[in-house]
């Protein structure tokens, strides 16, 4: 007896069933393995680099480590920082009553309080996008440290890995430019017994360095005491 041929309509339905079949078990496969769609596979890769740029960044010092995260998981965004620096950026004065620290910065970028400074007396401001954080505060110098000296505690990498470094017998000044953040470091010591550290930590994207460029050179040459 002759088998009874199916139409081609219908085998061609049958091929597509089985096929459909075959896609639904392998995506099943991929997601079971870790695996995925490719929107996935690229927004895995992206908190991959932005966690390698953090780590690469948190080596560089011990002076600015505690800031790096506030911008590890933000978003790009426009720079904040526009014309020319000076006007109307609300520069105004910070102290630190208890060592004599004074420091002049921009509050109209930095409005927003983030809480006391993790290393010694002072505070942690961020601008209101969260991309740009500067912290002040002054410490005890209780083991005597030069400048010098107490970069070679602190600094978790070599010199070479910085970007821009000036030590001098009263402060140093460290910059550093990883995965897209720029990060700068300065700290002026009091040479009598028992004298204090006052430093302050500045972290910001470098795209904008053009625009901060000012900025950063009126907040650095205006911290006090300075010696010498």
């Amino acid at each position: 007896m002759m088998k009874r041929r199916r139409p081609a309509a219908d085998l061609e339905q049958s091929r597509e069933t089985f096929r459909a079949a075959s896609m639904r078990r392998r995506r099943t496969y991929l997601r079971s393995q870790g695996g995925g769609p490719r929107e996935t596979r690229k927004g895995r890769d992206m908190n991959a680099l932005v966690k390698f740029g953090v780590a690469s960044v948190l080596v560089i010092s011990a002076l600015v480590s505690n800031l790096v995260l506030l911008l590890s998981v933000l978003p790009s965004a426009d720079a904040q920082v526009r014309g020319r620096p000076g006007q109307g950026l609300g520069w105004q004065r910070f102290e630190v009553p208890e060592f004599g620290t004074t420091v002049d910065y921009p509050a109209g970028i930095f409005s927003e309080p983030d809480g006391k400074a993790e290393k010694g007396t002072g505070q942690r401001l961020n601008r209101a996008d969260g991309r740009a954080a500067l912290t002040i505060y002054a410490r005890e110098n209780e083991d005597g440290d030069t400048p010098a000296s107490y970069l070679r505690k602190n600094l978790r990498a070599p010199r070479t890995a910085l970007d821009y470094a000036r030590v001098t017998p009263s402060f140093f000044a460290i910059s550093s430019e990883r995965q897209g953040i720029v990060l700068y470091s300065r700290c002026n010591f009091s040479s009598e017994a028992g004298g204090a550290i006052h430093c302050f930590d500045l972290v910001y994207p470098q795209a904008e360095s053009s625009a901060w460029d000012a900025i950063v050179t009126r907040i650095s040459r205006s911290l006090r005491p300075l010696e010498g």
